[in-house]
């Protein structure tokens, strides 16, 4: 048996849309993952990204189960003693709200240079409205 290597080149490049609206975020960051690494298809190969541009809208709304939206925290540190800064959901949302998908998803994609060029490759927007028209993306209803 021959093992084939598949290059991202050789690969057609789909868009997929996403609502946040009517997905729960855990399982909508999964499987934006999942497609943005390339493992929904037969032509996976580890070290290359999957060739997949994934766009998603009204990202201010995500569904969330249970008390996420009081008691889910995000949490960095500033680098100076002390300096732990802890945010809610509830916050980061007002704040800064397409930070919510895109901490999901990047935590969920391998880390090191393979992930950060995945990443680039996700387009998160506030509102119904996104300039990714012209690339006609395919809706995605059922996850």
């Amino acid at each position: 048996m021959k093992t084939t290597h598949v290059c991202a080149s050789h690969t057609e490049e789909r868009w997929l849309l996403f609502d946040a609206s009517k997905h729960v975020l855990g399982r909508m960051a999964s499987t934006i993952a999942t497609r943005l690494i390339g493992k929904d298809r037969p032509t996976w190969t580890p070290s290359q990204g999957g060739n997949t541009h994934v766009i998603v809208i009204n990202a201010e709304q995500p569904q969330l189960s249970g008390a996420k939206r009081q008691k889910k925290e995000y949490a960095h540190h500033t680098g100076y003693p002390g300096g732990r800064r802890v945010r809610t959901v509830d916050d980061l949302l007002e704040r800064r709200p397409t930070d919510v998908v895109t901490l999901a998803v990047r935590r969920m994609l391998p880390k090191g240079r393979l992930g950060h060029s995945i990443l680039s490759n996700l387009k998160v927007y506030t509102g119904p409205d996104h300039p990714h028209a012209a690339q006609k993306p395919t809706l995605v209803e059922s996850l």
